[in-house]
Parts: C-alpha cells; sequence; structure tokens
C-alpha cells in the first residue's frame, strides 16, 4: 500500500491519525507502517521535549522490541548497569529474578525516554510514518466513514481511525468527554537528571539495586541514580511540602537544597539539565474505544511510577493494537477485532493500577510500624523462590498471558527466544517476526501441505535447537503471543481454520 500522505493546503488525509508522539504513539506508527498503512502523529509540542519521563524498559518490552530488531539500537544508548541491578517491587532490598522465565533479557534497560522516541520515530517516519510537530487538537468529529480532527494551525486532519496517545492529561479523552476514573494524587515529586561538581561518600558510584541508591532524611526522601560522567538521575520528595503543584517549574536552589541535606555539604550542584514533577494518582478510561477513537498509553491509564511499568505498558498497549488496528484497515479483519483491543489490554492495565497502588502504600517514605512489619514479612517472602518468581514475571512482564479462545496450554501465552533451524540455517524465534506479520511455526510437519493462509500469516516449518515449545504447531500473533497451538496432525487439520477465522474475525479476547 502507498504510505505516503497527501496534504491539500492545511487538509490531512490518511488511514490513521497518532495524537501525541511518545513512546506509545511512535511505536505504533512504526507498526502500522510496517503493515503498509498510512499513518500521521500529530504532537501539539515543536520539538522532542528532553525532560525527565519514563526510562525504563522491562524485559518483556524487550522481547517484544526484538521482535522488530528495535532493540539494539536502544542498547547502545543504554545506561551502564551492574549485575545487581535487577527489577524491584516497592523498593524492598530483594531482587527479582528473571531467570526462570527463560528470557535472554532478564534485568530493566535504562535509557532516557528521548532517545528511546529518537529510535522509534527515525524508524517508524524511514518506514513511511508522518511525524508533525507544533500541531495540537482542538475538536473531534466522528461519523461513520471516519474521524475529522480539527488542529491548532486552522487545518483539519481526517482519517479512517485516530488513536489517542496523547498522555495522562489527554486532550482527545477530554474532547470526547471520556472518563477517566480513579483516585487523585495525594503528593507531588521531583525527578531531575542533573550534575554534580562534587559528591560525598553518600551519593552511589554505581547504579546498583534500587535499594541501594534511596536515602531518607527528617524533610526528604530520595533516590539517585549515576548515570556516568559526573550525571544523575536525582528523585526528590519533601516531606513536609508533599503537595506542590505539578505546573510548578522546579528551581536550581530547590534542587541543590535536597541534596545538601541528604547527601551532605559536599555534594554540590552543577546544574540541572532538566526537570519534571509527578504525582501518584491512579486512574483508567472505562473503555479504550469510542466507536472510531482509541486509546493508549498514558490517554488510558495512569498510576504511581513505582516499579518502572509506564512506558511499558504503552508500548505494549500500542503492539496490542498495532497489528490489529491495521489488519482492520487493510481490510483482511473485521472491525470487531479492535474490539479485543480494550478485552485484552484493559485488565492488564488494571493489573499494573493494583500492584503499584499496593507498592505505594509499602514504600510509603514515612511508615507506620504496622507497615514497616509488612515490609519485612513481604521481603522475606520474595526471598522464596517460588514467590521471587511470581513477583519477578509481574514487574517484568514475562508472566502475561492472553485469555484466548482455545483449550491448548499455551494459547494466550508468549514463547521464548528458542534457537531454530530453518531450511538448513540457524536462527533465533524473535527473527521471524521482523516484518510484523503472524507466523504459523510447524515444528514437526503438522501443517497439511494445501493449507491456505491469509495475507500476512506466514508458514514456518522448522526444528528447534534446545528447549522446544510443548506442541507440533503454533500460530503466533505479530505481537509475540501464541493465539492456537495443537500436538498432532488432526489437530491442525481440524482446528487450524477455525483458528485462522478467529485470530482476524472480532473475537473478544477475553
Amino acid at each position: 500500500m502507498n504510505a505516503v500522505v497527501t496534504q491539500i493546503e492545511t487538509q490531512i488525509e490518511t488511514d490513521v491519525v497518532i495524537v501525541g508522539a511518545g513512546p506509545t504513539g511512535l511505536t505504533l506508527a512504526h507498526e502500522l507502517a510496517l503493515a503498509g498503512v498510512r499513518a500521521v502523529v500529530l504532537e501539539r509540542l515543536e520539538e522532542r521535549l528532553k525532560q525527565v519521563k519514563g526510562g525504563t524498559i522491562q524485559p518483556r518490552t524487550s522481547e517484544m522490541l526484538e521482535l522488530r530488531g528495535l532493540l539494539e539500537p536502544m542498547l547502545k544508548r543504554a545506561t551502564p548497569r551492574d549485575e545487581t541491578a535487577t527489577g524491584h517491587f516497592a523498593l524492598l532490598p530483594v531482587a527479582l529474578d528473571c531467570t526462570p522465565w527463560d528470557t535472554a533479557h532478564r534485568y530493566p534497560i535504562g535509557l532516557p525516554q528521548w532517545e528511546i522516541e529518537e529510535v522509534l520515530e527515525d524508524r517508524a517516519t524511514a518506514l513511511g510514518a508522518e511525524v508533525r510537530r507544533g500541531v495540537a487538537v482542538t475538536a473531534v468529529e466522528q461519523d461513520a466513514d471516519g474521524v475529522t480532527l480539527t488542529t491548532s494551525d486552522g487545518g483539519r486532519a481526517r482519517a479512517r481511525y485516530a488513536v489517542a496517545c496523547d498522555g495522562g492529561r489527554s486532550t482527545v479523552r477530554k474532547l470526547l468527554k471520556m472518563g477517566f476514573p480513579g483516585r487523585p494524587g495525594t503528593y507531588t515529586s521531583v525527578l531531575t537528571d542533573i550534575r554534580l561538581s562534587s559528591a560525598s561518600s553518600l551519593v552511589p558510584a554505581t547504579a546498583g539495586h534500587i535499594s541501594t541508591l534511596t536515602r531518607q532524611t527528617e524533610d526528604y526522601w530520595t533516590m539517585m541514580v549515576p548515570l556516568g560522567e559526573g550525571k544523575y538521575r536525582f528523585t526528590f520528595g519533601n516531606l513536609k511540602t508533599p503537595e506542590t503543584d505539578r505546573d510548578t517549574p522546579v528551581t536550581e536552589e530547590e534542587v541543590a537544597e535536597a541534596l545538601r541535606a541528604v547527601y551532605g555539604e559536599e555534594t554540590v550542584l552543577a546544574g540541572v539539565d532538566n526537570s519534571s514533577r509527578f504525582t501518584d494518582a491512579t486512574r483508567q478510561v472505562e473503555r479504550y474505544r469510542a466507536d472510531r477513537v482509541l486509546f493508549a498509553g498514558d490517554a488510558a491509564h495512569i498510576h504511581p511510577p513505582l516499579g518502572g511499568q509506564g512506558l511499558n505498558l504503552g508500548v505494549q498497549d500500542a503492539f496490542n493494537l498495532g497489528w490489529k488496528l491495521a489488519s482492520v484497515v487493510r481490510g483482511e479483519a473485521a472491525d470487531g477485532l479492535l474490539d479485543s483491543y480494550h478485552a485484552e489490554r484493559h485488565p492488564v492495565a488494571a493489573r499494573v493500577l493494583h500492584h503499584t497502588s499496593a507498592q505505594r502504600a509499602l514504600s510509603n517514605p514515612s511508615p507506620s510500624p504496622d507497615v514497616e512489619a509488612l515490609r519485612e514479612i513481604m521481603s522475606d517472602l520474595l526471598r522464596l523462590p517460588d514467590a521471587n518468581r511470581q513477583m519477578a514475571g509481574l514487574m517484568s512482564g514475562l508472566s502475561l498471558a492472553y485469555e484466548l479462545p482455545g483449550t491448548h496450554p499455551l494459547t494466550g501465552t508468549r514463547l521464548p527466544d528458542t534457537g531454530l533451524t530453518v531450511a538448513d540455517q540457524e536462527i533465533r524465534l524473535s527473527e521471524l517476526f521482523g516484518a510484523g506479520h503472524t507466523v504459523l511455526l510447524d515444528l514437526t510437519g503438522a501443517v497439511p501441505a494445501e493449507t491456505r493462509l491469509p495475507e500476512r500469516v506466514d508458514l514456518v516449518r522448522a526444528r528447534t535447537l534446545g528447549t522446544a515449545p510443548a506442541a507440533a504447531a503454533l500460530l503466533i500473533r505479530p505481537d509475540g503471543y501464541v493465539s492456537w497451538a495443537a500436538d498432532d496432525v488432526d489437530a491442525c487439520r481440524t482446528e487450524l481454520p477455525t483458528a485462522l477465522a478467529s485470530l482476524l474475525g472480532g473475537e473478544p479476547g477475553a
């Protein structure tokens, strides 16, 4: 399909308009462009904001980025880390071990959000997506055939679908009067990237486990992450004045005062590169779809930034929605397939809101004796292998499984990136997904030769190297989740046609 966007005067005509050029919107633009769907991203800011926001890529997100060849350029920019910088739950001093989940990406990756955005935008625009900056949305109208967005430059953008990826204060969500129920914030904290001209022995030298990076005094709680070359990511809250308006600019003196109070007079601020405030508000839109407008990322859900979940939740929204929206736009699937996006992703975000609320209580910088006792008990529990595995899977995203139709135990799960032999060549499973297609993986010759497959479903006959999935054949979605599996030839013959129809026919995923 032609990925060129046409513009007549101030009119944009395209297949999908994405509002917001953060990680969620740019991941979605990449997925659509990869499928040959015309996508335009509208971003109200004139240029990318180099402001501290999300900067943690969890293991499951790393796996998904690797499916598209997006992970390697991010790894080249990643913040140096040591082997103790594992995942955590509620800042508790217990490392979460992802080894039992059979992944090549056992640790979170840290890099600034704007660098993640640069990689995603470069790849998306190379495929034909377009990003237009300095364009805000002022009105949204829908009809039976599409969506019309009025923009701040006096123009209009017309598309078959629109996706709001415009953050927790989503303009699109407000224009459509979508409810955003939940709990308002109870405190405001500061997140900064700083440079130090000198540092006391209290300032951490390496980016180890998060419990080694936190400190507290009577007036402040802080977290200091060394980034190298005298740079640090510094997070802090003032326990005496916890409710500063989040739009109030962060001053250098405010940062310097927190540094002196917690790390001593020897710790001297050289400069603040960027700063922002955040709250612990928790909210979720009730429906991820309003006719031809869908919601993803922070426009759909916000929560306390505990455990590095937010960016990952949004990027995985985009991977889930991208192939479905592309299939509908290309005419390969019924419009009802988009309903499965809400059915699958809304419960995932609800679970993140639930466990970040629990973390908020456990990580309270001024805990009651009861909370202190609970922290000790939780720490003891997390040292048990089974409990640690469960929490590591939750925080990393590796344990996520969708409730999809079918009875096979692999249905709805992710597959580890096993080695394969395909046409006498050794590859990794992840290498089969660079084109963003669904893969029908035949490991035993069980798929009949006469099987007819829809467009963008690739039949790959392979042998496994090492641990093999416990199935004869598997239908694996573009986002890396198994939508169907069979153990023998008879099941392939009788079930595969129904599985292919279900994949593209709009069946809800839950």
